[in-house]
């Protein structure tokens, strides 16, 4: 069974009620015989009963190829050359944040069975976990999250329980503590042979005095068991970016940012100008790589960003002219059924309406986009593509679609030579368009891979004659 927690504190001179934290725990419930015990199913009252039931199928979905999951990325990292550079300054050494300790557990520490209370560990781990934590930021962290608990076996009184913690990877503004819990009995404790009986990892983050995230300094692996370490760090990272997403329940806010052909050049401009803000900003983690492309994430709040950069075999101005018209997209891109101009407002800026596949059961989709693309000004700059969705009283939402929107995503373009060029597609994702993301960032599906590499090829291969009119 699957328990949802929630703490809430209240303000006692207001009555304000803020959230603190919540957790999911898993319950199985023990047999006195052989038998496994059946539990009840839960009766829904309520619609909001049926979307919590939904969001627990999903967490144990996730929960279940977990594992699986987990090993496929390992296997895709170890193909990679390591992201760290040896002259890099700052880096720190996983041994350094190394703490170990030793608790013995009495009478009070257990159960009436004589079982250590799953929360007293919890919280000797936490303990052990911040000190190893606080070695690397220099600071006071703050502990953010955990991912899952597991508990792998039991430990009783009298037993002397080892902790071990080291810090895994770092991610910009956060930290990944890894715990070890083994018990040892009397005499496994004089042969040197304990039972691994948790584990854990959990997530920091440091602020400085002015209440400001830090940023945290990197790691850098040396052995095989440190670099086993940093590669699990990075893939239960993107597994905790996909599931936290796969289980939220958010409904579409549109913008509702309204065409007026009065004030096409400002929304034009700003439309540019959105996409380049995007690029430019801070704290973009490196996800994934394959072949010709990289993957990488920009997680801010509750908005989530992507940034797909993939090297082409083409001129900058060949791919600029392919991937400036929309109408091509559905030849390449599965995520588009069709394409079609609804109206062209200027050379440089056309709008679209386009359709999209239906995901997880739903009605499929439908956006009222405005791309507006521009010429480099001088050598050395991006061509750019830039694309958002706009409102058009002739073209209404439609009872066959969801209409959903795009706040903010495009192409930019740059050359690496007179024969090559690099494309970077970036999107800031809205609540309608996650569904198409989320698995292929938790690990689930490779849908980006595969549209990139189709893109690529898509440039590659498209003919001369397609090609001429374009500087």
């Amino acid at each position: 069974m699957e328990i949802s927690i929630k703490v809430i504190v209240q303000d006692m001179a207001t009555g304000v009620e803020k959230l603190v934290s919540m957790a999911f725990s898993t319950f199985v419930a023990k047999p006195v015989g052989k038998e496994k015990i059946h539990l009840k199913p839960v009766t829904l009252l309520t619609e909001q009963d049926r979307v919590e039931h939904n969001l627990a199928s999903e967490r144990r979905k996730v929960r279940l190829q977990h594992e699986d999951t987990f090993n496929n990325l390992i296997k895709e990292s170890s193909t990679l050359d390591d992201t760290i550079c040896d002259e890099e300054e700052g880096t720190i050494s996983p041994g350094v944040t190394s703490v170990q300790s030793i608790e013995l557990v009495l009478p009070p520490h257990a159960n009436h069975q004589g079982n250590t209370f799953g929360g007293q560990i919890m919280a000797w781990m936490e303990t052990v976990a911040t000190i190893s934590a606080s070695r690397l930021c220099q600071a006071h962290p703050v502990l953010k999250s955990v991912d899952m608990f597991k508990f792998r076996g039991p430990s009783t009184v009298g037993d002397r329980l080892v902790f071990s913690a080291t810090v895994n990877n770092t991610f910009q503004t956060c930290v990944e503590v890894g715990v070890r819990v083994e018990a040892f009995d009397c005499q496994e404790w004089s042969e040197g042979r304990g039972r691994h009986i948790n584990s854990a990892f959990l997530i920091y983050n440091a602020v400085n005095s002015k209440e400001e995230l830090i940023t945290l300094p990197r790691i850098k692996p040396s052995s095989k068991d440190d670099f086993r370490r940093y590669r699990g760090a990075i893939a239960r990272k993107r597994i905790r970016l996909g599931r936290k997403y796969v289980t939220s329940h958010k409904e579409e806010i549109l913008l509702c940012i309204h065409w007026d052909i009065h004030n096409q050049e400002s929304l034009s401009h700003g439309n540019v100008e959105a996409l380049k803000k995007l690029a430019a900003k801070s704290g973009w983690e490196f996800t994934s790589a394959v072949d010709k492309m990289k993957i990488y994430t920009l997680e801010e709040y509750d908005v989530l960003s992507i940034w797909v950069e993939k090297n082409v075999e083409r001129p900058a101005h060949v791919a600029y002219h392919l991937l400036s018209d929309f109408t091509k997209r559905p030849s390449w891109d599965r995520h588009f059924l069709s394409c079609e101009v609804i109206e062209c407002v200027s050379e440089n800026d056309r709008i679209y309406y386009i359709t999209c596949p239906a995901v997880n059961g739903d009605k499929p989709k439908d956006l009222v986009v405005l791309v507006s693309q521009r010429k480099p000004l001088k050598d050395g700059n991006s061509y750019t593509v830039a694309a958002k969705s706009v409102v058009l009283p002739s073209v209404p939402p439609s009872p066959q679609y969801i209409r959903s929107e795009t706040i903010c995503a495009g192409f930019l373009i740059n050359a690496i030579d007179s024969s090559s060029c690099t494309v970077s597609y970036f999107n800031q994702i809205s609540s309608g368009l996650l569904p198409y993301f989320t698995g292929n960032i938790g690990g689930w599906s490779k849908s980006i891979e595969e549209t990139a590499a189709s893109c690529i090829q898509f440039i590659e291969n498209a003919p001369e004659d397609r090609c001429i009119n374009i500087s």
